[in-house]
């Protein structure tokens, strides 16, 4: 592998999870805002931005196979209906104090993916990714049980992300076409509500202020950038490098939310994200190990 093509690879993964760490101040931006109202607009101005680059670059040969596809024109309904569920549930949980616990999802999402792949595409778990799996779950049914409930906002960010990247794995699209099928299904329900709330008063765009009305229109560019840079980043450098790296993103949501918006950090959040983590770690280890390996039998 090219040396250079490497370094850029790894700085353009970096850029993209330092990106994802940021989103949460962003979202902060707009807590003002209902995280549905914040969603509609997440939603039109991806599509908007996303189709501007298509233009750009244009190759609409994608296009024939969709619509004579009802297997992939299916397959990212429910891409886009997975992804709306989980950019819903993160700006929620940000905007109203819990940025810790979905933190926990995006730790906990390696692990999923372990588990759906073995669960729908028969992959096997070695005796070290199992072990991590059941150490996770432990955490997490300890957590269940301390706070008297299921933690269900990291458990929905995690599989719901899980199975979106399960579905977007076994996709016959390219990543910014994908993209653009998703957000394009997610289009008319977001403008036809956006118009809604405008017509019954209910809008916050264009009546709060233009900080705010940028920021819900700047929303689309900034959640397609780093789903692009990813996208470049993967082309670039191993998977394991990737899951190594992916644990930025959820690393700083933890920090922001207990140093920055002194979200609290009980000793029993301690117990259950302490093993959460030692899954990791474990997962981590056994990763890197498997790609030494592959790497001397080539």
């Amino acid at each position: 592998m090219d040396y250079q093509e490497l370094t850029r690879g790894r700085i353009l993964a970096v850029f993209t999870y330092l990106l994802w760490g940021l989103l949460p101040i962003y979202w902060k931006i707009m807590k003002s805002v209902p995280a549905g109202e914040i969603l509609l607009h997440r939603m039109f101005w991806s599509f908007l931005f996303v189709m501007l680059l298509l233009s750009i670059r244009g190759n609409w040969k994608w296009l024939h196979h969709l619509l004579h596809s009802r297997k992939t024109i299916f397959t990212f309904l429910l891409s886009a209906v997975l992804l709306s569920g989980n950019w819903l549930t993160f700006i929620w949980a940000i905007n109203n104090g819990y940025l810790v616990e979905s933190s926990l999802g995006y730790f906990l999402n390696p692990l999923i993916s372990v588990l759906l792949g073995m669960i729908f595409l028969k992959e096997r778990l070695n005796r070290w990714q199992a072990t991590a799996v059941l150490i996770a779950a432990c955490g997490m049914t300890y957590l269940t049980i301390s706070y008297g409930h299921i933690p269900w906002i990291g458990l929905i960010l995690a599989f719901s992300f899980g199975f979106y990247g399960l579905i977007r794995k076994t996709a016959s699209l390219n990543s910014l076409e994908g993209f653009a099928t998703e957000t394009g299904f997610m289009f008319l329900p977001s403008m036809t509500l956006i118009i809604f709330l405008e017509i019954s008063g209910k809008a916050s765009f264009l009546h709060t202020g233009l900080t705010i009305n940028i920021a819900l229109i700047l929303a689309g560019s900034i959640t397609s950038i780093p789903l692009l840079t990813f996208a470049a980043a993967a082309r670039r450098i191993p998977l394991s490098n990737l899951g190594i790296l992916q644990y930025i993103t959820p690393t700083m949501h933890f920090l922001l939310g207990v140093l920055v918006y002194g979200e609290i950090f009980t000793h029993e959040r301690q117990v259950g994200f302490s093993l959460v983590w030692i899954a990791l770690i474990i997962y981590t280890l056994n990763m890197i190990t498997q790609s030494k390996k592959s790497k001397t039998l080539k």
